[in-house]
């Protein structure tokens, strides 16, 4: 590096490395205008943002080109996951080893008492997350007392976090007169109060341009149904089998569902969540990097920070909630001028969602349907005829072939061969052919070529859908599905595209079953919908016309029968005394419902209780 104002030891730090030039958000963060200034830097993942900051605190830490002794630590990062910040503090580790930096790390999870360990004996630099560091300030371990600069990385994600309480009170614990850089991949008025309270006169960098013009990664959109969403994402798995791919979800039942679904198809993932211990992350990522696994189904929150080596797929299940999301996910990939795809998963209700995230982010993606199960078949055979062991023999095992062709013979070891091949790998999904709803500008051509339009004749009306008609046309033809097109279901009609090299099966005309016919075009269809009719006018009545008369004032009704009033002593007189089964007259009892006495005179005519118990009058 032959930069200026880089101090000589980071620039031979930066060569060694292989620096042949500063990234975009490298070259802003040593501008003039920026020398000694607090920044609120927009930055994506991928973009170099580390080296960034790590290159921007030189002034306020070293003394020409040394570091002074380490009594109390002169700079700070703070950072939301374990991750991250172990990660921060390996590259601060050799940006500042030609200068003899002590750097020590305060995270969740790691024993505590080897922490206060490392600052007695002195750091320049203190990595750490916020609970922890908070937890050292308020010990008396950590004395910031001689901080002159402070950086906060990923500060919107330590917000969504919950961390804003601890990153005040780890500010409000160093000095007035420091130094403060926020780093953030998005910048949310949370994050612009934040810098008001904490910062003076701070200068505002976007550089988000890194990211969006990553070359190496390859955008594509899936259109899928919707019940197709995860067996769309086992396909793109099986048909790209990356030695790492990472799969981002909303939600932590998303995150769940999904790795219970992948197991039992026999993928070999991982899932990172906010529900996860810090030991069972330690485990989840381990698994990662010695292949034990080679997915990773995660949050976004979950994610943060994490390196993944040789990631070369994302795939986002879920849709991200903006571009700023989109690019900082797609960043993990095609990096070191490694390529990378960034899959989108696309149902029919978010395409024009899908189209806005892509449109803000000013990224390119090519639309089309998910992998067929044809297609991944088609891939793993290819894999096997470019298997090394075909090509690569070993003269050692000469003898032993040898044998094996002699007792086996060469059919069953290739058969023998392909079944160990295809041992372990899960079984591609048949998905749903959904008619073209890619934007217009992205169709392309169908994959066989050249295709050839064929009217049939159902439509909506006839309850047709793609995937009803798609296996008659294939039997209808004798063909596979790999020689149909696009499919559009209208009204009353449907048109298909056939290749042109299997047009000629059906003819002209064709009937497929009784009452559905297929019949070719000429050219190509009419595919534009038809308008919607007006809506129909309010009926007006004529003049004249019979209209429903006016309710007229309520009369009294006089035809009622009058109400009879209760009974008297005389009636009950007259009344026809009621007699028990022997005959005898029952004493106070009379026949009929409407012979029962009423209000003050119903105590005198009721009968004793059938218990020889007496009644409460009685005693």
């Amino acid at each position: 590096m032959t930069d200026n104002t880089i101090a000589a030891p980071l620039a031979a730090a930066l060569a060694a490395k292989g620096y042949a030039s500063l990234t975009s958000v490298q070259q802003a963060v040593l501008e003039n205008d920026a020398q000694g200034r607090d920044m609120l830097v927009s930055a994506q993942t991928g973009s170099g943002k580390t080296v960034a900051f790590g290159l921007a605190i030189a002034p306020q830490l070293l003394k020409g080109d040394t570091l002074p002794d380490a009594v109390a630590p002169m700079g700070l990062a703070i950072a939301p996951t374990r991750e991250l910040a172990l990660q921060v503090a390996a590259e601060l580790g050799w940006l500042y080893a030609e200068a003899g930096a002590r750097i020590a790390t305060c995270v969740g999870g790691m024993d505590y008492r080897t922490e206060r360990r490392a600052l007695e004996r002195g750091a320049h630099i203190v990595v750490g997350t916020p609970g922890r560091l908070r937890d050292h300030i308020e010990r008396g371990s950590l004395d910031l007392s001689a901080l002159r600069v402070a950086v906060l990385d990923e500060a919107d994600e330590m917000l969504d976090l919950g961390f804003r309480e601890d990153l005040e009170f780890i500010l409000q614990s160093a000095p007035e007169d420091r130094r403060t850089l926020m780093f953030s991949a998005t910048v949310p008025p949370a994050i612009e109060h934040l810098a008001t309270t904490f910062q003076r006169d701070a200068l505002r960098i976007a550089a988000q341009g890194e990211s969006r013009q990553h070359g190496d990664i390859e955008y594509r959109a899936f259109n899928v149904a919707a019940r197709d969403r995860e067996p769309a994402i086992f396909n793109i798995l099986r048909l790209h089998e990356a030695r790492t791919a990472i799969i981002f979800c909303k939600t932590r039942a998303n995150v769940n569902h999904l790795l219970a679904r992948m197991g039992n198809r026999g993928f070999k993932a991982v899932a990172l969540s906010g529900e996860l211990s810090q030991q069972e992350r330690t485990h989840a990522l381990q698994a990662l990097r010695d292949g034990r696994a080679s997915i990773c189904v995660a949050t976004d929150v979950a994610a943060r920070g994490i390196d993944l080596p040789g990631l070369e797929l994302v795939i986002h299940a879920d849709l991200p909630t903006n571009s700023e999301t989109l690019l900082h996910r797609s960043g993990r990939t095609g990096r070191a001028g490694a390529k990378g795809v960034s899959a989108l998963i696309v149902m029919p209700s978010e395409v024009r969602k899908a189209q806005m995230l892509l449109k803000r982010a000013r990224v390119e993606a090519t639309w089309g349907p998910a992998p067929s199960a044809d297609e991944v078949r088609a891939q793993d055979d290819t894999r096997m005829l470019d298997h090394p062991a075909l090509k690569d023999g070993n003269d050692d095992d000469t003898a032993m072939a040898q044998m094996l062709l002699d007792r086996f013979g060469p059919d069953r070891l290739a058969q023998a061969f392909i079944a160990l091949w295809r041992e372990g790998r899960p079984t591609p999904e048949e998905l749903t052919v959904l008619q073209d709803r890619a934007p217009a500008a992205a169709r392309e051509r169908p994959p066989f070529g050249e295709a050839v339009w064929f009217q049939l004749s159902v439509g909506h009306t006839g309850r047709a859908e793609a995937r009803w008609l798609l296996p008659k046309i294939c039997e209808g033809g004798d063909i596979n599905r790999d020689a149909i097109g696009a499919i559009r279901v209208r009204q009353d009609e449907t048109f298909v595209q056939i290749a042109v090299g299997q047009a000629g099966k059906f003819g002209k005309t064709l009937e497929l079953e009784p009452g559905l016919t297929m019949r070719r075009l000429d050219g190509e269809p009419d595919l534009e919908r038809a308008p919607r009719p007006a809506e129909r006018p309010a009926r007006r009545k004529p003049e004249g016309e019979w209209r429903k008369p006016e309710r007229a004032e309520a009369q009294p009704d006089t035809s009622a029968k009058p109400r009879k009033a209760r009974w008297t002593p005389e009636d009950r007189a007259k009344a026809k005394p009621a007699r028990d089964t022997a005959g005898a007259e029952k004493p106070g009892g009379f026949r009929g419902a409407g012979a029962k006495p009423a209000g003050k005179d119903r105590g005198k005519f009721a009968a004793p209780k059938k218990s020889g118990k007496p009644r409460k009058n009685d005693r």
